[in-house]
């Protein structure tokens, strides 16, 4: 009996060592699998978005040829409510371009939290690149800021020998400082109709519009209803590293805007813009068709406005060469002597 007792003891404390050691194996394990929230940016494309960014149809999205960038664009701008989109690399560059369209002029300035992204994380360029001075207004626990602040805030005409010339007002939802805390529909609303009344625009940071939507219930339509543009940071919600400005009315200027952003090469200097005439018969997209097909490469900027970039594009038609000489020289040369055919061409055009 104490044989078998013993026997049963050792059992027992073989089945007690092999359970600790499974359980320290949990634990080890359990340790190992780290949940990183330094950030709601620090996520990863999973491999089915690898192979779809792999196998998708691609173009140049400078020429707005790239079909998947315009369905991602058509496709954002429907859900957001707003009448066009563009495609851009960061939220910093999105925020940034939205801000320097509404505020064209240097020296505007915008109202907005002291607590917001926009003013603390996104390098100033609010200021360094777009002359935009922000002037900012408190946030509450919740995100907000108070109305009657907001409208203390903007600067009365009467002082614009003194002052900067107040043009927008920017909001955050959800708001990161804060909390993540979520901006209601009516707040926006309330802001959207003050800016109205002072003839100011509206702009919302939405970089987790998307939660914003999903903890409240609305539809982000909904969210940015009263806001004259919008960002949405997709990165955020589904680990893909981009971000998009839905906008309204402005998509060309918007586009010009990035284009002169995104690489040092290009600058205000480096184009030759050309103006068309209202009462003309063509418009700025199809005269810069008709370029092209003279090897000369130009974008639209508005409905009535396209622009030569520095680019020789070797095209079928024969037309004079500067040979060595500055890119944009040869462009403009080029552009000149194509517009100059097409005038006699089509008489009835006009720039």
């Amino acid at each position: 009996m104490i044989g078998c007792d013993i026997l049963i003891f050792r059992c027992r404390r073989k089945k007690i060592d092999v359970t600790r050691k499974r359980k320290t194996k949990e634990v080890e394990e359990m340790v190992t699998r780290t949940v990183d929230l330094r950030s709601d940016t620090v996520t990863k494309p999973t491999e089915a978005m690898r192979a779809a960014m792999a196998s998708a149809d691609v173009d140049d999205d400078v020429l707005s040829r790239d079909p998947t960038a315009q369905w991602f664009e058509e496709e954002v701008a429907r859900i957001m409510g707003k009448e066009a989109a563009v495609f851009v690399p960061s939220g910093t560059m999105g925020n940034l371009i939205s801000v320097l369209v509404h505020c064209e002029v240097r020296g505007s300035e915008v109202i907005l939290g002291a607590n917001s992204h926009i003013h603390i994380y996104e390098n100033g360029g609010i200021s360094t690149i777009g002359g935009v001075h922000p002037r900012t207004v408190k946030n509450n626990p919740d995100g907000t800021m108070d109305i009657d602040r907001i409208e203390a805030a903007i600067r009365h005409p009467d002082g614009e020998l003194y002052y900067p010339t107040t043009r927008l007002i920017c909001l955050e939802n959800t708001h990161a400082n804060c909390g993540g805390r979520c901006i209601s529909a009516e707040y926006t609303d309330k802001v959207g109709e003050l800016a109205r009344k002072h003839g100011l625009k509206l702009h919302i940071d939405g970089a987790r519009i998307f939660n914003a939507s999903a903890a409240l219930g609305v539809p982000v339509h909904r969210l940015i209803q009263a806001a004259d543009s919008a960002s949405d940071l997709v990165m955020d919600a589904s680990g893909l590293p981009v971000k998009r400005v839905g906008c309204s009315g402005w998509i060309c200027h918007c586009r010009n805007q990035g284009f002169h952003y995104k690489g040092s090469q290009f600058s205000l200097c480096d184009q030759v813009f050309f103006n068309i005439n209202e009462s003309s018969m063509i418009s700025s997209m199809s005269l810069c068709e008709a370029l092209e097909k003279f090897g000369v490469l130009a974008m639209p900027a508005s409905s009535t406005r396209c622009s030569l970039i520095p680019f020789v594009r070797q095209g079928s038609h024969p037309l004079p060469d500067f040979g060595e000489r500055c890119p944009l020289c040869t462009n403009l040369y080029q552009g000149c002597c194509a517009i100059s055919l097409l005038l006699l061409l089509r008489p009835e055009m006009s720039f």
